[in-house]
C-alpha cells in the first residue's frame, strides 16, 4: 500500500501562524522531486503544538495540494484515545489514505492498554492505521507480540518503526508477514530497515533532500543495491546533522536556507544554536545541496 520515501512534513509558520502558502509549495516540490507519499501533522510537523483547528487545516491543505498524486498518511495520534479517534475520523473525512497513530506518550500504557487504545481508534474510524512506535519520545515500546495482536484487526495495516532496533523489522516480518507494511521512522537506519523487510521510510531528511532520499528508496526497489548504498553513504552526514538538536529545529533551519519557509518553530522547540547552524549547513554543503 505504501512504499518508498514518505516525508514527514514540517509545518511552516510565519508570525506565529501556519504559513499555508509555503506549505502548499512544499507539497508541490516534494511531489515534483519524487516523494512517494506525504505525512502531514506528525512529530516533524509539530503536531503537539498545533491546535485542533490548525491540525485539521494542515491535513486538508496537504490532501488538497497533493490532489491524489501521492497517498497521504495523516498524523492523527494523541495520548488521549478520544482525541486520537477525533483526528483519525477527520483524516478519513478529509480524504487521507491512512492515519498515523502514535503510541500514547507520557501515560505509559501497559501492552493491554496499548492494544485497547489502538483497537478503539480502529473501531471508531474507518481508515487504515499505521502504528507509530517511537519509544524515544513515548517512553513505552510496543512489543512484537502486541503488534501481532493488533495486526489481526483489518485496518491496522503497518508500523512506522522508530525504535532503531534492526532486529525488529525481521522479527515483525517473520511473525506477521509481508502484507504488514513496515516503514522506517529513522533516516539513518532506513537502508538497513529495507534489508530487514521494510517497504520505505517516513523521513525527516526528505524535507530538504527529497530527490536523493527518493532515489535511494527507488534504487533498492529496483534491485540496484550498490546505488542505494552509495546514496545512503552520501546522505549520512545530513541524517546525523538533522538530529544535532531536537527535531524539527535543524530541518527547519535548512528549510530556511533553501528558501522553503521560515525556520520559525513553536515553543518548546526553539532556534538551534549558532554552532549547530554551522554543522547543519556544512552537512548540506557536503551532500551537495548547498554551495
Amino acid at each position: 500500500m505504501f512504499h518508498g520515501s514518505i516525508p514527514a512534513l514540517i509545518t511552516p509558520f510565519a508570525n506565529g501562524k501556519v504559513d499555508s502558502v509555503a506549505f502548499k509549495k512544499l507539497v508541490e516540490w516534494q511531489i515534483a522531486e519524487g516523494s512517494d507519499g506525504l505525512v502531514p501533522c506528525g512529530t516533524t510537523g509539530e503536531s503537539p503544538t498545533l491546535s485542533h483547528e490548525e491540525h485539521m487545516h494542515v491535513t486538508e491543505l496537504c490532501i488538497e495540494a497533493a490532489a491524489g498524486r501521492v497517498p497521504i498518511i495523516a498524523g492523527a495520534g494523541s495520548n488521549s484515545t478520544d482525541e486520537a479517534i477525533m483526528l483519525a475520523r477527520h483524516a478519513k473525512k478529509a480524504g487521507a489514505q491512512a492515519a498515523l497513530v502514535v503510541m500514547p506518550y507520557y501515560n505509559k500504557p501497559t501492552p493491554e492498554g496499548q492494544y485497547r487504545h489502538f483497537k478503539a481508534v480502529h473501531d471508531a474510524a474507518d481508515i487504515p492505521i499505521i502504528i507509530y512506535n517511537i519509544p524515544g519520545r513515548s517512553v513505552v515500546d510496543m512489543t512484537v507480540e502486541t503488534m501481532v495482536r493488533l495486526s489481526k484487526l483489518p485496518n491496522i495495516v503497518g508500523v512506522k518503526d522508530a525504535t532503531g532496533d534492526l532486529v525488529r523489522p525481521i522479527q515483525t516480518h517473520v511473525t506477521i508477514g509481508d502484507s504488514f507494511c513496515q516503514l522506517s521512522g529513522e533516516d539513518a537506519t532506513a537502508l538497513a530497515h529495507l534489508v530487514g523487510g521494510g517497504k520505505g521510510c517516513i523521513s525527516v531528511s526528505a524535507n530538504v533532500a527529497p530527490r536523493l532520499v527518493s532515489n535511494m528508496q527507488r534504487a533498492w526497489r529496483e534491485g540496484r543495491y550498490q546505488d542505494a548504498i552509495d546514496i545512503q553513504y552520501r546522505l549520512m552526514p545530513l541524517h546525523d546533522a538533522l538530529f544535532c538538536e531536537t527535531s524539527p529545529g535543524p530541518v527547519k533551519y535548512v528549510a530556511e536556507l533553501l528558501g522553503i519557509c521560515s525556520a520559525e518553530a513553536r515553543l518548546p522547540i526553539c532556534d538551534i544554536s549558532e554552532e549547530n547552524k554551522k554543522k547543519v549547513r556544512a552537512a548540506m554543503v557536503n551532500v551537495g545541496l548547498l554551495n
